[in-house]
């Protein structure tokens, strides 16, 4: 793909006209009129301002610039290198500190990097096969050996995860991303509009041997990071949405070896 087709698809996809993106790059729609037609070459300065005017992830910001012939600015360094330990460090404090709640933290694709002891609470019961590495978050919520049959509000956590997966693959196109959510998408079956508000969350309904569990979700993510492993990296962290919740999941935390 050369640079022109580069930056005019990234930015129909992020639904701006020339003029809106030339302003946020402080420049002009003529050059970036110019650039998109090929008729300008830019600078690397250019590339770069270009990329963080349309909010691009890191990896797609060195592929812009790639793709402009210059080399790539962010580091992807393996999340086992030495110079990452501090990150490593730092997950591992949050996840001990969300006990005795579930938390895990995946990567751009919804594999599974790590996660607490309380993340056994929502695997209970799940074809083992689906416990095997790589094991992606995305798949184990919908799957119909996995999260699914002991999930009491499905069709309504079902297009939570849908939409946000969705979301994802139009704003950042990617064909692996876009392939899981039509395999997701063909486990969940035809979609059905809610019969009313879902409120200010989508919970989660979980059936569990010792009672229903209700939970919300967090998301957080390193928002100053300048390298693309940490970038893609996102913690979710399940909250109690009510007292009957907390203390079961407490009692199990006090009860776990």
């Amino acid at each position: 793909m050369s640079f022109p087709q580069a930056l005019r698809e990234r930015r129909r996809h992020r639904r701006l006209s020339q003029l809106e993106l030339a302003l946020r790059a402080g420049t002009t729609q003529r050059h970036v009129s110019f650039l998109e037609s090929g008729r300008s070459e830019p600078g690397r300065a250019m590339v770069v301002r270009l990329a963080e005017s349309l909010e691009l992830p890191l990896r797609e910001r060195n592929e812009l610039l790639t793709v402009a012939g210059y080399a790539p600015v962010y580091p992807r360094t393996p999340l086992d290198d030495p110079a990452l330990a501090p990150v490593r460090t730092a997950i591992e404090h949050v996840l001990a500190a969300h006990m005795p709640y579930p938390a895990i933290v995946i990567d751009r694709y919804g594999d599974l990097v790590t996660a607490n002891a309380a993340f056994g609470v929502l695997t209970e019961g799940m074809a083992p096969e689906l416990l095997q590495p790589p094991v992606n978050a995305y798949r184990i919520a919908l799957h119909p050996d996995g999260l699914a049959p002991r999930v009491a509000n499905f069709a309504d956590w079902a297009r939570h995860v849908l939409d946000a997966l969705r979301d994802t693959v139009q704003r950042n196109p990617d064909d692996r991303l876009a392939a899981l959510h039509a395999e997701l998408t063909g486990y969940v079956g035809p979609r059905t509009e809610p019969a009313g508000a879902l409120g200010f969350a989508v919970p989660l309904h979980l059936r569990s041997p010792d009672g229903d569990l209700r939970l919300m979700t967090t998301i957080t993510t390193f928002a100053t990071a300048t390298d693309v492993t940490i970038a893609e990296l996102k913690l979710e962290a399940f909250l109690p949405v009510d007292e009957a919740t907390a203390a079961i999941l407490a009692k199990r935390a006090a009860d776990r070896p």
